[in-house]
């Protein structure tokens, strides 16, 4: 498959790819659906009267909102008929707007021109807990190796609902929060700025199709219609304040403070081709938590940690999609097995993804091992956990035998200090 748009092997966004985001550009500050190709964003506004197959010629509206709400609440073989219409339009064997200079110039805007934005409007946001390695390294660090695991996490994907108003963009400063800690153990608490700031290197799927009813479940089996695409997602997280407040019910506004995602959705489709086997799971889920097709993928990740001070930036961590116990399906079956009801544009966080490795956890959490461990930068110097003007960069991508690469475009934040509290 080769497109007539010309772009690096090593680009994000083949024709293989095709994920959807938001942007306004310098042309219009009204927000569009695009779809990222090379160094491209091909505007959807422009050329939804293209989008002529037998279940979208009546749909071309949603093309031309200013979220991906309402196509994503369409069905998979909607979804689908979009990907090929797609695909065939940008292929340089179709010359429909290949050929037409003046629809060119109108469809396509410069990336590094354009303003990205939050994907959708997300009315609901859930991070799970999925990854067996980094729950194992929490229950090490806070409980004992023999005790890392609570008694339900093989059971079901455990869970907390965060605050969606406070998802952002890549490229969106986080600042430091103030809250309550207690830096010694039995003491009275203290109030001030968060000391133990960290990142988390975590992917989201956005919930698609249409809404479900209050009452009605989702299974596992059933779960693929309702997943539209995955963002890669950094779940920043102040530790000492978490460490004080989650009991007893969980984290509160040590995750609130902020949540970074990237800007591009990669369909599902578009990651078929790199699935793996799913995690094994002992013992056997519930008949709701189980599908026997393969959800999970070989998607490489990396985070990156740059000083402000400093034009060097150390990667400092590699890990992989593929080392998540629960697959996405899971998660989907275990938010609606109550009779939870999903809207177009939910999101579903996978956590923190750790390996099995020491350079592949996903925070600085175990990378530092709980503070007693530094890291040691490219410029010399050290971080237990994060510093002011620290920028953190999370990647994603995956690869296949003949070099098709599929990513995800950044995911950034630089951390910025704490506003002083007034009373």
């Amino acid at each position: 498959m080769k497109s007539f748009i010309e772009y690096s092997a090593n680009s994000d966004f083949p024709i293989q790819n095709l994920p959807y985001g938001i942007f306004t550009s310098p042309k219009n500050a009204e927000k569009h659906i695009g779809v990222a190709i090379g160094d491209w964003i091909l505007d959807l506004n422009v050329i939804s009267h293209l989008f002529d197959g037998p279940l979208l010629k009546d749909k071309q509206n949603v093309f031309k909102e200013g979220t991906l709400n309402a196509f994503m609440s369409l069905t998979r073989p909607h979804w689908l008929e979009a990907r090929n219409t797609l695909q065939n339009l940008l292929s340089v064997s179709n010359t429909s707007l290949q050929n037409n200079n003046e629809l060119r110039q109108k469809a396509f805007v410069k990336q590094g021109e354009a303003t990205m934005h939050v994907p959708a409007e997300i009315g609901d946001y859930t991070d799970f807990y999925s990854s067996i390695h980094h729950a194992t390294n929490v229950g090490i660090m806070f409980r004992s190796k023999e005790n890392a695991l609570m008694p339900n996490w093989k059971h079901l994907p455990v869970g907390y609902h965060g605050r969606c108003s406070s998802i952002v963009v890549s490229g969106t400063p986080i600042r430091r929060p103030y809250g309550q800690t207690q830096p010694v153990e039995g003491a009275d608490p203290h109030f001030g700025p968060c000391r133990l700031m960290d990142f988390e290197l975590e992917m989201a799927c956005f919930v698609g199709g249409p809404p479900t009813a209050l009452g009605e479940r989702v299974t596992a089996k059933q779960a693929e219609d309702h997943l539209f695409g995955f963002t890669l997602m950094n779940d920043w997280s102040a530790r000492d304040i978490q460490k004080w407040e989650y009991i007893p019910l969980g984290p509160f506004t040590a995750k609130n403070l902020g949540t970074t995602i990237s800007p591009w959705v990669v369909t599902v489709e578009a990651l078929r081709p790199y699935a793996v086997d799913n995690y094994p799971q002992d013992p056997t889920p519930f008949p709701y938590l189980k599908h026997d097709d393969k959800f999970n993928f070989d998607i490489k990740l990396e985070v990156d940690l740059k000083p402000e001070k400093s034009s060097t930036a150390t990667t400092i961590c590699r890990s992989n999609y593929r080392f998540l116990y629960w697959t996405a399906k899971q998660q989907l079956a275990q938010q609606t097995v109550t009779g939870c009801n999903l809207r177009a544009g939910d999101l579903l966080g996978s956590g923190t993804i750790s390996g099995d490795t020491a350079d592949s956890f996903g925070s600085m959490l175990e990378l530092c091992w709980k503070g007693t461990k530094p890291i040691r930068l490219m410029n010399g110097e050290e971080r237990k956990f994060l510093q002011d003007g620290d920028t953190i960069t999370l990647r994603g991508f995956c690869v296949d035998e003949n070099g098709v690469r599929i990513g995800f475009g950044n995911c950034e934040g630089k951390l910025l200090p704490a506003i002083p509290f007034q009373e």
